[in-house]
């Protein structure tokens, strides 16, 4: 098809318009039906519902139409549960460093000094994803903590060793509450009077090295021990209005529509021949190209790299990759607990508390989950005081793929099959729908989810028209709270 029957957004102009495009004559401007628009929609995504469960999820259930091919979104993270830090230095300088011999802790009734940093961005409220590499450090820029008040009132963990261990045995906690906050760099230092008071030879717990340096960010679990938390405020009687604070929630992305289009040609002679089988040689051609434009756009949607370069939008792949949280998965190995850990990581309420998760799934990951929660469950009972953790509890329907249901101590795990994840490094992907969305262009009264385009060309030197039906799709993948979603390789 003639590049110069389309007009292209770039070179959209006065002339374009009242013309029919660059270099063209509109003496010779017969552009038949290629001006007619047939609308897919959701047609498409009814075809082979099993090979392309992704795009049949996000299609039904997570679609947003963008009018621009360049859109943006804004995420927002609360900090209900972000009011935490970690314990850099203390002393009345605010600078002794806690692995000597004089961390002995204070009585209930001295006063405390402390200089406190955290490890998430306040622009944004932007935290570190666990399996990855620490992004925002104790310290860094836009990681002070904001929150702390006159008035409130603090836990301070404390150990029974040196901090050089990194220790994460807690033996005791003050509680102290805050007189004064000062800003100190990215830091801040906090003076208040201890409330309640530790024993002899006690050490605070200071900050962890995996928040310290380029090391994979573990567990909210792991780094718990470590954090100084607001545990409420304390007033004295006609005290007033307290002093207040205000975060900055808000986050903007950006993400790029992807053009799709799958052509298929038949000469009208072909068209008009009745064959054996099959009769009607066009309608299967036709059947089978909009299943192989449906196969590449599941494909794209869980593989493709976002790009302006090259008009490629977000693939679930790469995204969570390089944004969301990273677990290990060997069928070989792997066992229920190591699975169970996992979970409690992904699903920890402190750093995710989405429960719109689906668990993309390849085969040899699929049938490992089922042996697991499925086989050994009815088959390797040995009494009535031994269960399953992970059972499979059910199969049903969603959009139409086939869900195979798994009850877990974290809640149920919805997971299908996906063979494009066969022969590839990924073994599980799980995928808040909430928080990811299919955004087709439309706009001006066009729609380009998945339409068809369908017009008459003259064969160069030859004489003989043929049919072209141009199966077209403009769309782009929307990804936002990155500590939803989940990689397993």
């Amino acid at each position: 098809m003639a590049l110069n029957d389309y007009v292209q957004l770039s070179e959209l102009g006065e002339a374009d318009v009242l013309s029919k495009g660059p270099g063209t004559s509109t003496a010779n401007a017969d552009t038949g039906d290629l001006r007619r628009k047939f609308n897919f929609g959701d047609r498409v995504s009814e075809l082979a519902i099993a090979q392309d469960p992704f795009f049949r999820f996000v299609s039904k259930a997570s679609k947003k139409p963008t009018d621009d091919p360049t859109f943006k979104f804004t995420e927002k993270r609360g900090s209900y549960h972000k009011r935490y830090a970690y314990l850099e230095a203390f002393g009345s300088a605010f600078g002794t460093a806690l692995d000597t011999a004089a961390n002995d802790q204070d009585a209930a009734g001295d006063t405390f000094y402390g200089k406190f940093g955290s490890d998430y961005k306040n622009t944004g409220n932007l935290q570190n994803r666990y399996g990855l590499n620490t992004d925002y450090v104790v310290g860094g820029d836009d990681t002070k903590p904001l929150f702390f008040l006159p008035g409130q009132l603090i836990k301070v963990p404390v150990t029974t060793a040196s901090n050089l261990s990194d220790d994460q045995s807690v033996s005791d906690y003050q509680i102290v509450k805050i007189s004064n906050v000062v800003d100190n760099g990215n830091y801040v230092n906090v003076t208040g009077t201890v409330v309640k008071g530790v024993g002899a030879d006690s050490y605070y717990m200071g900050v962890p090295a995996s928040v310290t340096a380029s090391a994979a960010t573990q567990s909210e679990e792991a780094l718990a021990p470590y954090k100084v938390y607001v545990v409420g405020t304390a007033h004295d009687e006609g005290s007033g209005y307290p002093e207040t604070w205000m975060d900055q929630p808000y986050s903007t992305q950006y993400g790029v529509t992807q053009i799709w289009k799958t052509s298929a040609a038949m000469t009208n002679t072909a068209r008009a021949t009745a064959l054996k089988y099959e009769s009607n040689e066009w309608a299967r051609i036709w059947k089978e190209k909009l299943v192989e434009h449906k196969w590449d756009i599941e494909t794209s949607l869980l593989f493709g790299r976002q790009s302006e370069d090259y008009n490629t939008t977000q693939g679930a792949v790469d995204y969570i990759m390089t944004y969301g949280n990273q677990f290990t998965l060997d069928t070989a190995t792997k066992t229920s607990d190591d699975f169970l850990d996992d979970m409690s990581a992904y699903m920890d309420p402190r750093y995710n508390s989405q429960s719109a998760n689906v668990f993309f799934c390849n085969t040899a990951v699929y049938n490992w989950m089922h042996k697991m929660g499925g086989y050994f469950k009815n088959n390797a009972e040995i009494s009535s005081n031994f269960r399953a953790d992970i059972a499979m509890t059910g199969k049903k329907k969603v959009f139409g793929v086939d869900i195979t249901t798994f009850t877990t101590p974290y809640g149920d795990m919805n997971v299908a099959r996906n063979i494009h994840l066969d022969g590839t490094n990924v073994k599980m992907l799980g995928i808040d729908m909430k928080n990811c969305a299919y955004r087709p262009l439309a706009g001006n009264g066009v729609n380009r989810d998945t339409s068809v385009y369908v017009g008459v060309q003259t064969l160069e030197n030859s004489g003989v028209d043929r049919r072209v039906d141009l199966i077209l799709t403009e769309a782009g993948m929307e990804w936002c709270m990155p500590e939803s979603h989940a990689i397993w390789l």
